[in-house]
């Protein structure tokens, strides 16, 4: 007999996993719509196993007088993630030319809108499997999120304590009731999303193109319809618009509900926000102004080639236009620091985030001016909060982790056989959660189709405990965890 903790665990599990099965459905219309009737069998295999799983967590029921504690919420959040990528990964399974490892690799990649492929040919793929893609990364971008507070209050437990497990962030709660808080969260994913699919029609795209590129854009997750990327469409807005999609999907969404609820300088008056326009924008100038003096291109034409690249790098989307891994060691340099940083924090975006940046900042300030002057009190703030020690050592922590978690494995990748260029950037941009890495092999114009198996189930873990920022994941490594 399962214990009530279980019983919770799997009952919430369940859901998701109904959730799954009904989204299956979309790729099958898609089929239809297209008449091409091949893939649909597939996709209905796929949606039945998946559903009649859910029903036999769900069917159970919630034990009528338990709750779940909150270290509970730990082992919630990894299993649902990997529970997902495992049954997202059988419509790929069942329709394409590929074994277990390259599904789940493919599915982890969608549901932790990383963006890393070992696809190709997709100029000519099955339009249900192109928005199967797109639509995994579009609901692992928030919609999980989303949904987990909605169901958190139902269990008594304050949802705003998800963001505390699934990610770092520590914003402030603007809202007094969880599930307002879903509410308008999902609200803004939708209008967003809505805004993006309408730009990129207006731009030039095709529906079809336009709806899989929004889902992609605004989770900054990078799947694409073509081999090519954005480099398919010469049309600047094109462009301009993925720019703009990628920058709202890696803005925190917190602040979105402020904006909806009125406080219409929420976004501007943050310094997070401040710090990341501010660090976009100079790598756009410093960037554009390299390319266009070591290049032929008119400066607009090499600033809006930089602007796309950088975005896409910054709040690691992965989305491409032209191979930039060619522009050379300065270019490449600055691409590996930048998905590094990462968007900002409450974003659908990974990397370590920029507030850490600025916290960090705050602290190496202070230190320098306390060894000037030993016996001041320095003032230590952060967007108008005092630091107290509890978010510098979590900040300290997950630093430190991050960086060990790529070291590691990088290391385990060179064990694999991968030279040391794609080791530590596939490290890096699975963990960070940008996509494509540097050289040949995995850059921007190749895939991760020809690594070994056990390298894509080590990315694969990478790209698990970069979404879940790690510590939530180490956490079900201590003995301590299971112990009662």
């Amino acid at each position: 007999m399962a214990s009530p903790t279980l019983r919770i665990i799997g009952f919430i599990n369940g859901i998701f996993l109904i959730t799954l099965a009904i989204a299956m459905v979309v790729p099958m219309l898609t089929q239809l719509l297209f008449a091409r009737t091949e893939g649909i069998q597939a996709f209905l295999w796929s949606s039945l196993i998946t559903l009649l799983t859910g029903l036999a967590l769900v069917i159970p029921g919630l034990p009528g007088s338990s709750q779940l504690r909150p270290r509970d919420m730990y082992l919630l959040t990894v299993s649902s993630w990997v529970l997902v990528a495992i049954f997202a990964a059988l419509p790929f399974l069942f329709s394409q030319d590929m074994d277990y490892t390259d599904a789940f690799f493919e599915s982890m990649s969608g549901i932790t809108a990383t963006g890393a492929t070992v696809l190709s040919g997709l100029d000519g793929m099955s339009p249900g499997i192109l928005i199967w893609r797109s639509l995994l990364h579009w609901l692992g971008g928030i919609g999980f999120i989303a949904m987990a507070v909605a169901i958190l209050p139902m269990l008594r437990i304050g949802g705003m304590r998800l963001f505390q497990t699934e990610s770092s962030d520590r914003s402030d709660k603007v809202m007094p009731r969880s599930h307002m808080v879903a509410k308008y969260m999902v609200v803004a994913y939708l209008g967003l999303s809505l805004l993006g699919f309408l730009g990129f029609w207006a731009a030039g795209m095709g529906l079809f193109d336009a709806i899989n590129h929004a889902m992609s854009a605004i989770s900054t997750g990078g799947f694409s319809t073509s081999d090519r990327s954005l480099g398919n469409w010469t049309q600047p807005a094109v462009h301009w618009v993925a720019v703009v999609v990628m920058i709202l999907g890696s803005l925190p969404f917190v602040l979105y509900v402020s904006m909806l609820r009125g406080n219409y300088r929420a976004l501007w008056h943050d310094q997070q926000v401040r710090g990341f326009f501010g660090l976009l924008l100079s790598s756009w100038l410093v960037l554009g102004t390299w390319y266009w003096l070591t290049t032929e291109l008119h400066w607009l034409e090499a600033v809006r080639h930089v602007a796309v690249n950088t975005t896409s790098i910054m709040t690691t989307t992965g989305l491409a236009l032209g191979d930039y891994s060619l522009w050379g060691g300065f270019a490449a340099m600055l691409f590996f620091y930048l998905g590094f940083i990462g968007g900002c924090s409450g974003s659908t975006a990974g990397g370590l985030k920029i507030f850490r940046f600025q916290v960090a900042y705050i602290l190496l300030k202070a230190n320098l001016q306390q060894l000037v002057h030993p016996r001041a009190v320095i003032k230590q703030q952060y967007n108008r909060h005092r630091l107290d020690e509890d978010i510098v050592r979590s900040i300290l922590t997950f630093s430190f982790f991050f960086t060990i978690t790529i070291a590691v494995l990088a290391l385990g990748l060179t064990l694999c056989g991968l030279d040391w260029i794609t080791a530590l950037s596939g490290a890096a941009s699975t963990v960070s959660g940008v996509g494509p890495g540097m050289g040949p092999i995995i850059g921007p114009a190749g895939t991760f189709a020809s690594l070994p198996d056990s390298a894509k189930w080590l990315l694969s873990l990478g790209m698990l405990l970069g979404r879940l920022e790690i510590i939530t994941v180490l956490v079900l490594c201590m003995p301590a965890f299971w112990r009662h």
